[in-house]
């Protein structure tokens, strides 16, 4: 049986076979026409065969080079693939998140390393907008918004329905005698979120209350500002549960009274219209969306 010839004969034999050009394949393995051209003749030599009908201009195969090409191309092929699938590092992919900042900071950043369990080749950059509702900024594919859906975009997915509690520190519920009442908290100083400033006229009506108005004595541009404020021990509010569930969950806040009003503004995840990154907001949007079907 032959002998296999040199791998470095059969690339310079493989480049200068696809190219019809000793130069061509010179150029494209960082050598010199001569050098591949004494690489194949070392080749013809080993094999005892021409495999090159050299010509005025460039070179073309012989009919036993032709026949010899096409196997050796294949056996390139297949070791690059093979390399390809074994051993290449996956190319790292970055997806820009844009979110409000209570939903970021309370409900998207606690789950990033669930995300990165799942797709460790896609990258999160992570920035938050007290308020946003357009795509005004080159920098974000994808933004999470807070209304009713109703924004020129096209590609836009519900994440959920969301209902909220009222919420105080464990001392200031403590602070009424005999426990709080819904009236005696409404009654308090409430901590307002701007854009939620008519949520206890809705809980009075919801459940027939016929609740005073709440003084504006404490405002809050956020609901995780609002969260700070009352886990400081300051007043009462209704909060979002998601955005609240942490903090309840370690004692910081309560719950005292049994009231959820449904919140007439939802989250949303929209996508910008020009993306390139189609597949990553794919995989995103599924994540995240399975994510809130699991109440996590």
């Amino acid at each position: 049986m032959t002998q296999l010839p040199h791998v470095t004969w059969l690339r310079a034999f493989e480049a200068a076979a696809r190219h019809s050009s000793f130069s061509a394949a010179a150029a494209e393995l960082a050598l010199t026409p001569a050098a591949v051209s004494q690489q194949i003749r070392l080749l013809e030599q080993h094999l005892n065969a021409r495999l090159f009908h050299r010509l005025p201009r460039g070179v073309e195969l012989t009919d036993l080079g032709q026949a010899y090409a096409q196997p050796i191309r294949k056996s390139f092929r297949d070791m690059q693939s093979a390399t390809d699938g074994l051993f290449r590092v996956p190319r790292r992919k970055t997806l820009r998140v844009r979110a409000s900042i209570s939903y970021g900071a309370l409900v998207l950043a606690p789950q990033m390393i669930a995300f990165r369990a799942l797709n460790p080749d896609i990258d999160i950059q992570l920035s938050t907008a007290v308020w946003s509702d357009r795509m005004d900024d080159n920098a974000i594919d994808v933004d999470i918004r807070q209304g009713t859906g109703d924004w020129p975009e096209t590609r836009i997915w519900p994440l959920g329905s969301e209902w909220g509690s009222v919420v105080c520190h464990p001392d200031f519920a403590a602070s009424f005698e005999g426990g709080p009442t819904i009236a005696a908290l409404a009654a308090s100083d409430v901590v307002q979120v701007t854009g939620s400033e008519d949520d206890w006229v809705r809980l009075s009506a919801r459940f027939d209350l016929d609740l005073p108005a709440p003084a504006q004595r404490f405002k809050a541009d956020s609901s995780l500002m609002a969260l700070q404020m009352l886990a400081s021990g300051q007043g009462c509010a209704i909060i979002m549960r998601r955005f609240a569930q942490r903090y309840l969950d370690q004692g910081l806040l309560v719950s005292p009274l049994p009231y959820e009003l449904p919140m007439d503004k939802g989250f949303y995840l929209v996508a910008r219209e020009d993306t390139k990154r189609s597949a990553e907001i794919e995989r995103f949007r599924a994540w995240l969306t399975s994510t809130v079907e699991a109440g996590e």
